[in-house]
């Protein structure tokens, strides 16, 4: 599974998903934090509508920036989905009403769900081959997986020594680096072939990966 990562173009691609995941789960701690600094008792209520916003956010974006990964310049999209988190995380820390945290994590998830399939539709353009696109998408469901686990142990660890509003910085600091990796790498533009056969399915690896040509869909 790992030598798909000889590839120069998919490590840098794979790398930037890595660290957008974890500034995502570093943000997500402060979040509850900053629900708590702002609402008090009602903490709780902030927290789980923040959240809940951040599904609908996932489940209305994500099928439109699909659509638009396959007529867009990927490369393009991705940097400035990229600096449009970075810009909202670097917000984050200088609100003062709840209704701006709803906001923002709203712009903040509608950007990740944008990035999360544009990323996906690349795979196979950059790993042609059969094997090295299901050890690709095996190798970015174990990324989201670890990140569930590594974000909140990372961000305990680093809350030992700063202060919560500082885990935003550190927010920032992986979406840009995030952008940067993208930016250090070619990517092959959508072709009309594609496009017109982005919605043709195409049989599913080992029975656990659904896949259509120009994306994959795997659920965080």
């Amino acid at each position: 599974m790992l030598g798909v990562l000889a590839n120069r173009t998919y490590r840098h691609l794979f790398l930037a998903q890595v660290v957008s995941l974890v500034g995502t789960g570093l943000a997500t701690v402060a979040l509850g934090l900053l629900a708590f600094d702002l609402a008090g008792d009602r903490a709780g209520a902030v927290l789980g509508t923040a959240l809940a916003i951040k599904m609908i956010a996932y489940v209305g974006v994500a099928p439109v920036a699909a659509a638009f990964s396959e007529r867009l310049p990927r490369r393009t999209m991705l940097v400035a989905l990229d600096l449009v988190r970075a810009v909202v995380a670097l917000a984050l820390p200088f609100v003062t009403e709840v209704w701006q945290v709803y906001l923002l994590i709203f712009l903040l998830q509608s950007a990740s769900a944008g990035f999360t399939p544009t990323f996906q539709a690349t795979i196979p353009d950059v790993l042609p081959d059969e094997r090295d696109y299901t050890s690709a998408l095996s190798l970015s469901r174990l990324a989201y997986d670890l990140e569930s686990l590594i974000s909140p142990m990372l961000a305990a660890a680093l809350l030992t020594v700063i202060s919560f509003h500082s885990l935003f910085a550190g927010t920032v600091l992986g979406f840009l680096l995030s952008a940067a990796l993208v930016l250090t790498v070619r990517l092959p533009s959508p072709s009309p072939r594609s496009r017109a056969a982005s919605g043709t399915a195409r049989p599913a690896a080992s029975g656990s990966i659904s896949r259509r040509r120009g994306c994959a869909v795997c659920w965080r």
